[in-house]
């Protein structure tokens, strides 16, 4: 299992992080504007690399090559459209240069979107969520809840499963296909047998607190502090302006008929550093905190307390 570093911005308030994936996932799959995708790419990859094990982000990295190779080469043999024709396929179809640029754009906002969620995966657990959604609906919230919990719970069941049938001589993954399906068969068999019994355990138990009787107390472990409240106003800021920056025209983009970006002025300045700092904000967070960590550290080792300590 992959390790998972919650520190810095992931340690933040569920509503400002849920703000912040929101700003950002909207801005990257609504704007197709090429300098705010590789932005987003960029961003995204550098603060997957700071929560995500080397090992994940480095396979996690060759699925994305993959993916991004795969749609930057489909798009131009499906799309013909465009103005700029750069040759002709064996079957008469034009190849153009803006269903190539399309194509690129694509792939970079599908690898954007990717990383962003993989990011939203590791800073957003069960407990945040259902902090968010509990007051909302509860029944919602705890099913959801719930839910997420079974998902690493049922896959670690089935691997000891077969790794069990495997000891005596049941592996699915040798002999002939015949053999295969059925022990394929039999650890699925055996799966379901014990995820009704779980269920029905897990409503034994909460019949037994309780549940459903009276109205349900709420207890929360996340307050909010001056950090969150000035990182969820900079997140709105950024947002809005880039919500205005769309609706003016501002980072207007067309691939067809024709390539054409919308004029460099001032304001398409602002909103380039406005998205920019939006998408940087969690790595500065993380920076500063760990810079501000090394300080306190540091301190503590030039003043002599950590010797004291070991005489005592």
């Amino acid at each position: 299992m992959e390790l998972v570093k919650n520190h810095g911005f992931s340690n933040s308030h569920p509503v400002v992080l849920m703000t912040f994936f929101i700003g950002v996932l909207g801005v990257t799959m609504f704007h197709m504007h090429p300098v705010f995708l590789l932005m987003s790419l960029i961003t995204g990859f550098i603060y997957n690399w700071k929560l995500r094990d080397r090992a994940y982000v480095k396979k996690q990295s060759v699925f994305l090559v993959v993916i991004m190779v795969t749609t930057a080469l489909m798009n131009p043999m499906f799309n013909h459209a465009g103005v700029t024709i750069l040759f002709y396929t064996r079957n008469g179809n034009p190849v153009t240069a803006e269903s190539i640029f399309y194509g690129l754009a694509s792939a970079v906002m599908f690898a954007a979107v990717i990383l962003w969620f993989s990011c939203f995966n590791a800073v957003m657990t069960s407990d945040k969520l259902g902090y968010l959604f509990g007051k909302l609906s509860p029944a919602l919230g705890m099913i959801f809840s719930m839910a997420l919990r079974f998902v690493p719970l049922y896959q670690h069941q089935i691997k000891q499963i077969a790794m069990a049938q495997k000891g005596i001589g049941n592996d699915f993954t040798q002999g002939s296909w015949i053999q295969r399906g059925k022990n394929g068969i039999k650890i699925l068999s055996i799966m379901v047998t014990w995820a009704l019994e779980s269920a029905i355990e897990t409503a034994d138990s909460m019949k037994a607190r309780g549940y459903g009787t009276g109205k349900r107390s709420h207890f929360s472990i996340y307050s909010w502090s001056f950090r969150d409240k000035v990182l969820l106003t900079w997140i709105v800021l950024f947002f809005l302006a880039m919500l205005a920056g769309g609706v003016e025209g501002y980072v207007q983009v067309r691939y067809f008929p024709s390539f054409r970006l919308a004029s460099f002025n001032g304001a398409h300045s602002l909103l380039l550093i406005c998205f920019f700092c939006l998408c940087s904000l969690p790595i500065f967070v993380t920076r500063w905190e760990e810079y501000q960590w090394r300080c306190l550290t540091s301190r503590i080792s030039t003043s002599g307390i950590p010797d004291k300590i070991t005489q005592l």
